[in-house]
């Protein structure tokens, strides 16, 4: 009976290996080489694993990888499209395409969020896990097929499908940093008063107050500080719209 179990375990295991084969070969739109570096894309360090050497096994380290590819891939397609930009034009552009908020766009489109494994439910993750494991994705593709295929995904992916060089000159990605720069610009003093805010519901909120020329413009409600400052600014941004040069992003 038990050497029953073993056998149908080990069907349902390879069965299991095949279906991922296939959705990575349709995702990727080749064959992998070496399935276990996309196994290890979607690994998450609550598993705990580590190899033969006591190495982590984990997504982290290819998610490092697969952003420094992004950057390189992005920079050099920005480089000859844009043949006008200066470097600061060029490295904000950039910034822009390869943002936490675009990168996660991406993985949720890919739905790779599937694919995780992990003794952490997928429904604590934070957003970011999206953006995550597409990086570490990206990051299995170049040790699995080198530099041109790496670069061939990325076109595919995300070049071709999202990147309107046009469109994502007006797009602001941070309204804190730009409303920072406007205020050095025209040397007005700003600040930002975080404080929480628990009154309403129970939650635990931060609340912000910023103030511009010691005058309060804009107030916001978040779940972290963070959140409050960028929602502030962006309300405070539309507030001075009119004063403040968006060309200039």
């Amino acid at each position: 009976m038990r050497f029953i179990k073993k056998i149908f375990a080990k069907s349902s295991r390879s069965q299991e290996d095949g279906i991922f084969f296939s959705d990575m070969e349709k995702i990727l739109g080749f064959k992998p080489l070496t399935i276990g570096f996309y196994e290890k894309a979607f690994t998450h360090r609550s598993l705990n694993k580590v190899d033969d050497q006591g190495n982590p096994i984990n997504y982290e380290r290819l998610e490092f990888l697969g952003d420094a590819m992004l950057s390189s891939v992005i920079a050099a397609y920005l480089f000859n499209e844009a043949p006008m930009g200066n470097e600061g034009y060029l490295t904000k552009m950039r910034s822009k395409i390869v943002s936490r908020e675009h990168l996660n766009e991406l993985g949720r489109d890919l739905d790779l969020i599937r694919f995780i494994e992990s003794k952490v439910p997928t429904a604590h993750f934070g957003e970011n896990i999206h953006g995550n494991v597409f990086e570490a994705l990206v990051g299995a593709i170049y040790l699995d097929q080198g530099y041109i295929a790496c670069e061939k995904f990325i076109q595919t992916r995300v070049i071709t499908p999202y990147v309107d060089i046009s469109r994502l000159e007006g797009k602001v990605i941070s309204y804190k940093s730009l409303l920072i720069e406007w205020c050095q610009k025209e040397k007005k003093t700003f600040h930002y008063d975080v404080f929480e805010d628990n009154a309403i519901t129970g939650e635990r909120l931060f609340g912000v107050k910023l103030s511009i020329d010691h005058k309060v413009v804009a107030k916001a409600r978040a779940s972290s500080k963070k959140k409050a400052e960028e929602k502030a600014s962006q309300r405070a941004y539309f507030a001075f719209q009119q004063r403040i040069d968006t060309k200039t992003l």
